[in-house]
């Protein structure tokens, strides 16, 4: 790569922080006059940095979600949030599961149990280690926020696109209270949450909380089985038990579990040939009239009608315990978080979306894990400063059952058992230089171990009759690939960063930080060992600057950031066909460029009282660059899987008061992404054209007593693609696309 073309992106950075400087600069000015007016708008308090602050003292883009907001807008699943913020994509990789997080552009393209996800997510400070752990439900919530960049020194293990903090409501002391909501919609769709605060004395106190989630009727209907798919029945409960021990010791234990008796939906089929007597106008492969080796096509035009192979049932069962101890000691805050999960899965998957036996796989999931971390914080004249310790250990093991026997006359029996170690050290210090000028500088070192056995086995060996020949025909098992590998990770992930702070309510920042994401190992179905070879670590190196503000005269809240990213060992998902089967696994590309913008404006305007609007838009440029593939040498600017070039969201609430204590909500929000490929190759039948999605909701309620609402999501009911795999080298092909138009009402009291 030449000179010029490094040099070339970081000019326009520097051109959008010419931008920004010129906003802080206009910015400043008002915020010198929104000093003097009273404060109208209420900060807006994040953990982000593992203590609790106002957003405008952290330099970090961090886009947070209230429970109120998280309630009024149905947040039902991690895979939600990303209405909320710009360049943040969250796709499924099958119909209502397998979601994967990217945040600018940088994101995990795989569906591998053994796979860790690029953006870290924590429940309660405690990290999921896998990607299966992602699709839960969520209920009785504090918050969320989203904090985007490598977030390696505070947050460790994986986490290069940034981190998720999930945060449930604890218990309060303050009283008994309670709350109940129901809900129904089309699609025979119910749900029944409930929550309630027990005080037992001053310093001891429960919270029990509960949902049930029963869909009888999925918007899929299969062809093969003559009814529809998708259903889901859901139980999930969590108690909480808080104690203050001392007035120097709290103590919080949470146990917690999920029940879910579901089904998944089903992928669009598209295929690779050309049916005889095809019309002229028909072009091969992609076209919905397209069929594949066994002649099956599918010309109903509507992605949720097919004629699947695959049983739909999805079954998994959660158990989760987190222990939080925080001990004052004087001088410092010593905090201890213990965090233990089981997890068994069983689900279905029809991958070459058709009525025959080609690729259908049914999979099975065991996960435990445990962790601990230890960190011991305190406050000086000029400092805040943090040092801590961590250590985890999970084991993953997944099997696949493939039926392959129309196409191959065979079946292939897939498995891998992985165990992941880590231990790390880390700090971070807060130093004040000046009353308005602070240094932030932060270091983590990790060590981490996974060992893998796994392998494919064809089990039926290729008798006569398949379609396509995978291996010689044989009377017993034969061995197709092998890997029993230990793999070691030593890295540092650090942080440093300046915060100027010109009057309370304006922070400017900038920072230079790295994060690191380990090697690992591709579990998929694989035909020689060389493909289920560990594939590298990656890093990334972010460059930032940003500006919040907070201008309460105007009723105006702000932040903007821009960012360079130096990508290196990017891992993403490559499609391979060195094997007798060509498949789809993780592979590493030696580096990729990343620069954009990010933009977030909350205003309520003083002169129209009860009106709230936000907005949020998201700048985005990736480069690949060059990579060898099964199909030839790819050149380099080639863009990165799931990164739009342009993302936004925007929602109006209106609140009107009816009478006495009688108030009126109506709510509108959409969420914008722009065109983006599924895989490195860049592949145009598997693309996402750009799209919108609108949801509204209108309530009649009193505050903090009673609410009924009316609402819809995806009201245009537009019909967009989250996911895509191109299999044509074995005849087929599959677009994931994201739920239809929903509409429902709801219930909810409150008790105190």
């Amino acid at each position: 790569m030449s000179v010029q073309n490094i040099r070339r992106p970081r000019g326009r950075l520097l051109g959008g922080a010419g931008a920004l400087a010129l906003i802080a600069a206009a910015g400043m000015v008002g915020a010198a006059h929104a000093a003097e007016a009273p404060a109208e708008l209420e900060a807006i308090t994040v953990t982000a940095q593992k203590r609790t602050q106002d957003t405008l003292d952290v330099g970090v883009n961090v886009a947070v979600v209230s429970a109120a907001d998280l309630q009024a807008r149905r947040v039902g699943q991690v895979t939600d949030l990303a209405a909320f913020t710009p360049n943040v994509d969250i796709k499924e990789n099958m119909p209502g599961i397998l979601p994967v997080v990217s945040i600018r552009g940088v994101g995990l393209n795989d569906f591998s149990v053994t796979n860790n996800p690029s953006a870290g997510v924590y429940v309660d400070e405690v990290y999921l280690s896998s990607l299966a752990l992602m699709n839960f439900d969520l209920f009785d919530l504090e918050r969320m926020e989203a904090l985007k960049g490598p977030q390696g020194t505070l947050y460790g293990r994986n986490s290069t696109a940034g981190a998720i903090n999930i945060v449930t409501a604890k218990p309060s002391f303050g009283g008994l209270e309670g709350r109940i909501a129901v809900g129904y919609g089309d699609y025979k769709a119910g749900d029944l949450e409930g929550m309630i605060n027990i005080p037992i004395s001053d310093t001891f106190a429960l919270r029990l909380s509960g949902k049930v989630v029963k869909q009888d009727e999925g918007y899929f209907y299969n062809r093969s089985l003559k009814r529809d798919i998708g259903r889901r029945d859901v139980d999930l409960g969590r108690i909480q038990a808080r104690w203050q021990a001392t007035d120097k010791i709290e103590v919080l234990l949470k146990l917690e579990a999920q029940k879910n008796r579901s089904e998944v939906g089903a992928p669009e089929f598209f295929g690779l040939l050309k049916p005889a007597g095809a019309p002229a106008g028909l072009v091969c492969p992609g076209a919905s009239g397209c069929t594949d080796f066994l002649g099956y096509n599918d010309t109903d035009g509507n992605p949720f009608k097919g004629a699947w192979s695959v049983n739909p049932a999805y079954d998994f069962d959660q158990r989760a315990a987190t222990g939080r101890i925080t001990a004052d000691l004087g001088w410092a805050t010593l905090t201890s978080i213990t965090g233990y999960l089981d997890f068994k899965r069983q689900w279905g998957a029809d991958t070459d979306a058709g009525p025959y036996r080609e690729l259908d796989f049914v999979e099975h999931d065991k996960i435990s894990q445990i962790s601990q971390e230890l960190r011991l914080s305190g406050t000086t004249e000029q400092t805040d400063w943090l040092i801590g310790a961590f250590v985890s250990r999970d084991r993953v093991k997944m099997s696949y059952d493939g039926d392959l026997r129309d196409l191959f006359n065979t079946k292939l029996y897939t498995f891998s058992d992985q165990t992941s170690k880590s231990a790390a050290a880390f700090g971070n210090v807060e130093w004040k230089l000046r009353d308005h000028l602070s240094l932030v500088a932060g270091l983590r070192y990790t060590w981490e171990q996974k060992a893998n056995v796994g392998g494919d086995l064809d089990l039926v060996s290729n008798c006569p009759g398949s379609a396509l020949t995978l291996a010689p025909c044989g009377s017993g098992p034969i061995p197709l690939a092998h890997v029993d590998a230990t793999i070691d990770d030593t890295n540092w992930s650090w942080k440093l960063g300046l915060n100027w702070k010109p009057n309370p309510m304006t922070l400017v920042y900038g920072s230079v930080s790295q994060g690191v994401k380990s090697g690992g190992f591709f579990s998929g179905v694989a035909t020689t060992s060389a493909q289920l070879q560990p594939y590298l670590p990656e890093t990334l190196i972010d460059y930032e600057i940003g500006m919040k503000q907070r201008l309460s005269a105007a009723g105006l809240s702000w932040s903007g950031s821009a960012f360079y990213y130096d990508y290196s060992d990017v891992q993403t998902f490559i499609r391979d066909t060195s094997g007798g089967l060509p498949i789809q696994r993780l592979g590493n590309v030696s580096q990729a460029k990343i620069y954009g913008a990010d933009l977030d404006l909350m205003w309520s305007p003083p002169a129209l009282d009860g009106l709230d609007l936000t907005a949020g838009i998201g700048l985005l440029h990736t480069e690949l660059g060059a990579f060898a593939s099964s199909a030839g040498p790819v050149a380099k600017g080639n863009q990165m899987p799931d990164a739009p070039k342009a993302s936004a969201n925007v929602s109006a609430t209106y609140t009107a008061e009816l009478s006495g204590e009688l108030k009126a909500r109506f709510q509108v929000d959409g969420r914008y992404a722009g065109k983006m490929f599924k895989d490195a190759l860049n592949d145009p039948l598997i693309e996402t054209p750009g799209y919108w999605v609108w949801n509204a909701r209108a309530s009649l309620f009193t505050a903090g007593d009673w609410e009924v609402a009316v609402w819809g999501k995806n009201l245009a009911d537009e019909r967009y693609v989250t996911q895509g795999v191109d299999n044509l080298s074995l005849g087929v092909g599959f677009r994931v696309y994201g739920a239809p138009r929903t509409f429902g009402v709801s219930f909810s009291k409150s008790f105190r």
